[in-house]
């Protein structure tokens, strides 16, 4: 099973690297897109149908704002979806959390808001395998 990170901005790589440390201490190897949902849709669903089959993956979504990543994301593949939305401060996270945990019917994303929990709950994940 693998571990892919599908990062909606650049900007963002400083958290990212809290997860990706923290899998790395972990031995569990990942590697990162970066893809917006809004700006670079179609380069989005160009990473997720380049998956290679039959191998599976846990998805982790990186997203603030108006999180449309993690519904693309998981509205598009048929792997668990984990969203760890990056939040500048606690107001920014209470302005911005609703687009990370309310998505549409169907579409199940998993919300964990701390990079490194994001991390602990993948190898907990990939421990029962």
């Amino acid at each position: 099973m693998s571990v892919l990170i599908i990062i909606g901005s650049e900007k963002d790589q400083d958290f990212v690297s809290r997860i990706t440390n923290k899998l790395e201490e972990y031995n569990i190897s990942v590697s990162t897109h970066v893809a917006s949902a809004h700006k670079n849709t179609l380069a989005v669903l160009d990473i997720l149908n380049n998956l290679k089959s039959p191998e599976k993956y846990i998805l982790i979504t990186v997203a603030g704002m108006s999180n449309a990543l993690s519904g693309v994301v998981a509205s598009n593949s048929q792997f668990p979806v984990i969203a760890c939305p990056p939040f500048k401060d606690k107001v920014d996270m209470m302005v911005n959390i609703n687009s990370t945990l309310q998505m549409p019917s169907k579409i199940p994303v998993l919300t964990i808001l701390n990079p490194e929990n994001c991390a602990l709950a993948v190898k907990n994940i990939l421990d029962l395998i």
